[in-house]
């Protein structure tokens, strides 16, 4: 196949920036060179892998973020022993490249999720026209602002089931609401929810305990009412309406319930404070725990080993599950409140769901972990959601286990351009530079619009292809944005 323009010239350039990187087939090999090999580590650098279309930004910063996690182990036992990486592949603020996939064994290493626990994605789809839907488009946004922005959402619940779902997700939340139903829910069909537990990713529901939650979302007794439950979040966050333009795969689609045609209801968000709560605990507990006598890891990366302090494995797995619990429930309740304003403003609508999934979590898979940041499980069978931009389509596809990628796939395309690059003095703002001509997006601040722009963006059609062509996954339908809502 063609290779990239100037590889030569990158790959010398990469090498003075300490890596060794090779390139087959639209796959860079990476590693650490002598240079910023670990100070006193005698072994051979371990080699990642990385997934990339022609034309896609091979960005330094990245890489050695990419490598250096590669390289992580524990001096009383345990490594990373595989690394790779998705299309949407960009360096990560807190110094994990997002898109970034590893394989452990004997340790975990909290910073590779981050405190955006089980961020993931969650897609509806509805008989309802597009015509239809846009005949009385202003007055479903107006009450969509209003639970989304302005507060009049209700997702009360009692201190018993709070508990509940800190310690079961979807099922614990859904016991204590049957028992006990508060807020905006009561009018839910709870039939449904119970049955759509079937698809969402392990249940919606992982092995946490209260004791990891922050402590006014637990109290003993009354009524909680948690004002960062079912909102969207910053970030590239979202909840976006879609028109399913064309199934590409028409016997899942069938099984799935997607058809040409239909309205689709993407949302993208995770455990938010809960998971902020958490992640910046056990930041703090890793480099804690790592031995004093010891020189702290270049990278900044502090493992967990079963072999030296099981108990800490155990405890933080058990606090990571008990934020994904709460980031299930959150994207439900973000679906549930649109899928009840549907009903309202269009008449009874079903608006099954199709599947969830995180794409920032720990799984115990194989012989060890597999940890993904910015990527989401891509099992063979199992459905994959990957969102474009907000002028660009997104894809219902289904994973086929490829091992060689940790069965796994992107979360979307990547940044192209940073947030501080769109809005600084001088940047270009016009509506058709940004790619915003024809866009419509519900936000309360103009420059969410500026800073989430399609050109922002890599283009999604060739990570698609290139996950394709990889055997990673195949494309089930194909779906175009209506509208988009930006916190």
């Amino acid at each position: 196949m063609q290779q990239p323009k100037n590889l030569n010239r990158l790959l010398r350039a990469l090498a003075r920036e300490g890596l060794d990187v090779s390139y087959n087939n639209k796959v860079y090999s990476i590693c650490l060179n002598s240079s910023l090999k670990f100070d006193g580590d005698d072994r051979a650098a371990k080699t990642a892998e990385i997934l990339l279309p022609e034309g896609f930004p091979v960005e330094a910063k990245a890489l050695k973020q990419l490598a250096n996690l590669a390289q992580v182990r524990h001096p009383k036992g345990g490594c990373v022993c595989c690394a790779i990486a998705t299309p949407d592949f960009h360096p990560g603020d807190a110094g994990v490249a997002i898109g970034s996939v590893v394989e452990t064994q004997g340790i975990i290493v909290p910073a590779a999720v981050g405190s955006d626990i089980n961020c993931g994605m969650r897609l509806h789809v509805a008989d309802l026209t597009i015509d239809r839907f846009l005949a009385k488009r202003d007055r479903f946004v107006e009450l969509m602002k209003g639970d989304y922005f302005f507060g009049t959402r209700d997702v009360a619940m009692t201190a018993k089931t709070a508990r509940s779902m800190f310690q079961y997700g979807i099922p614990g939340w859904l016991d204590g609401m049957l028992d006990k139903a508060t807020g905006s829910a009561i009018d839910s069909d709870w039939t449904q929810l119970a049955k759509e537990c079937d698809r969402v990713y392990l249940g919606g529901s992982m092995n946490g305990d209260v004791k990891w939650a922050p402590a006014e979302l637990v109290p003993s007794s009354g009524i909680v009412r948690d004002g960062g439950l079912a909102t969207i979040g910053g970030g590239n966050h979202f909840v976006e309406i879609q028109v399913v333009e064309e199934v590409v795969d028409k016997a899942y689609a069938y099984n799935w319930g997607v058809r040409s045609g239909q309205l689709a209801f993407m949302i993208h968000s995770g455990s938010r404070n809960a998971g902020k709560y958490i992640g910046g605990m056990w930041r703090d507990r890793a480099q804690e725990a790592w031995p004093k006598h010891l020189k702290t890891p270049q990278s900044r990366l502090f493992p967990l080993s079963v072999h030296d302090t099981p108990n800490l494995v155990a405890d933080y797995l058990q606090a990571e599950a008990t934020a994904a619990n709460y980031g299930f429930l959150n994207r439900l309740l973000l679906a549930e409140l649109l899928r009840l304003r549907l009903r309202q403003v269009y008449g009874d609508i079903e608006a099954p769901l199709v599947y969830d999934l995180p794409h920032n979590i720990t799984l115990a898979e194989g012989a060890g972990w597999v940890t993904r940041k910015g990527a989401c499980p891509a099992h063979s069978g199992q459905p994959a959601i990957v969102p474009g931009s907000m002028g660009a389509p997104s894809y219902l596809l289904v994973g086929l286990g490829n091992p060689q990628f940790l069965n796994s796939a992107s979360h979307g395309a990547g940044r192209a351009r940073s947030r501080f690059d769109l809005t600084r003095q001088g940047a270009d703002k016009t509506e058709e530079k940004l790619g915003l001509t024809g866009v419509d997006c519900i936000t309360l601040r103009q420059e969410r619009r500026i800073e989430e722009a399609p050109a922002a963006y890599k283009p999604i059609q060739p990570a698609i292809d290139a996950q394709v062509e990889a055997k990673m996954v195949d494309i089930v339908a194909i779906m175009q944005p209506v509208l988009t809502f930006k916190a």
